[in-house]
């Protein structure tokens, strides 16, 4: 009985410890994404160019990591997760030490892909370790590491301002250098390893097989394309929201940051949320709750849109929309890895490389739709829950359909 205890209390302390390094992991891609986004027209005039310029380098990030996730998710399967992390925090610093010593805009662009596409071997493997250690509640965990995650988007623009207001663009490149080395540090330390299962195939036979794998398997289909959706929304809010916020409702920069930050903290409560619930509930009725809450919310922000309502009305629908988001992309992602201990690293890229895909498609549809209003980033995001329901319907029409047969 003591042992048990021990062993208990150890499992507990090695939680404590691996969820916020892991999170801490997956936090490199908000810190490079959000950070620099205060510095952008300093940078333009810096490198002798255009703000539109500097704005493709984020979709050359998003782009650049969708493509990591998806050459590094197979490896991560062959060689195990520890010194795929480390490889790609090691890189990842050195690229982001490369871009504050650049001096011209394609090189810029060229770097930009690097790091991204770098650091996408060292958060690919976050899912599969998460996995491994809570099993059937995997949604847990990745609500847990979700959570401590937010805080990196939630501080990033504020910590870039801070930066620029002290020294210039080129330091936030170092500073996220510096974090990629010291969580490499602790890496080290702390990251365990788990089994992997080595395929006799190599090159891209391994590949193919891989995601053949993993796309041939029916029952998480209809997960995959709803953690797609989901994403689609949420990087709709995150391309959109500077444009509703700023400039049609025309509030303050100081009173931006307030929102956003009430928005992500709506996104934080919902994973808090499902940490509570996931166990005693299930993944598969929390990611039905999230949906129908999102579908509300979502039905809520469209018509306040349309009726050209008021700022607060639109805050008030996006909070909820927001958690609902975090709950179903969680639990989506849970019941697809947990199909998968032998291809976690791969249905992690699957994931994650629809997702950033997904992410990287809403800029030129928003510039197609020639935003003047709240209305096309609402019609999207109801659109993203919309096809997340109908996927869902479709799986549980065919489980009802296996039942019978």
């Amino acid at each position: 009985m003591f042992n048990g205890l021990v062993m208990q209390d150890s499992v507990s302390l090695n939680k404590r410890i691996l969820l916020p390094l892991l999170a801490s992991i997956v936090a490199i891609t908000p810190l490079a994404i959000d950070m620099y986004l205060p510095a952008m027209l300093v940078i333009a005039n810096d490198l002798n160019t255009t703000m539109p310029n500097v704005q493709i380098s984020l979709s050359i990030y998003l782009a650049g990591y969708a493509l990591g996730m998806l050459f590094f998710g197979p490896i991560a399967d062959q060689i195990g997760r520890r010194v795929l992390t480390k490889v790609g925090l090691a890189l990842f610093g050195l690229s982001s030490v490369a871009l504050a010593f650049c001096n011209d805009i394609h090189l810029f662009w060229a770097l930009r892909g690097v790091q991204a596409f770098t650091g996408a071997a060292a958060t690919v493997v976050v899912p599969g370790i998460i996995r491994h250690i809570y099993k059937q509640d995997t949604a847990k965990g990745m609500s847990y590491v979700s959570m401590i995650m937010m805080v990196a988007p939630l501080v990033a623009p504020t910590v870039g301002s801070m930066i620029m207001g002290l020294s210039h663009w080129q330091t936030i490149f170092l500073v996220l250098a510096s974090y990629s080395f010291v969580i490499l540090a602790l890496v080290q330390i702390y990251l365990i390893d788990i089994p992997i299962f080595k395929s006799p195939m190599k090159g891209f036979a391994l590949f193919f097989d891989s995601y053949k794998t993993v796309f041939k398997n029916k029952d998480t289909r209809a997960d995959i394309a709803s953690s797609m959706f989901v994403s689609f929304g949420f990087f709709c809010f995150l391309t959109a929201v500077p444009f509703v916020y700023l400039d049609y409702f025309k509030v303050s920069e100081q009173l931006f940051g307030v929102l956003f930050a009430f928005n992500v903290m709506a996104l934080m409560f919902g994973n808090f949320l499902n940490t509570r619930l996931v166990p005693r509930i299930g993944s598969r009725k929390m990611l039905y709750y999230g949906l129908a809450v999102g579908f509300v919310a979502g039905s809520a922000l469209l018509t306040f849109s349309i009726l050209h309502l008021s700022l607060y009305f639109i805050v008030a629908a996006i909070a909820p929309l927001m958690m609902s988001l975090g709950v179903t992309a969680s639990n989506a992602d849970a019941l697809i890895l947990m199909q998968f201990e032998e291809r976690s690293g791969t249905a992690t890229a699957v994931i994650g490389t629809l997702r950033f895909g997904s992410g990287a498609l809403v800029g030129p549809i928003l510039a197609l739709m020639h935003a003047q209003s709240a209305v096309p980033f609402s019609s999207l995001m109801f659109s993203a829950l919309v096809l997340t329901l109908i996927a869902q319907l479709w799986h549980r029409a065919r489980n009802k359909k296996n039942a019978r047969s």
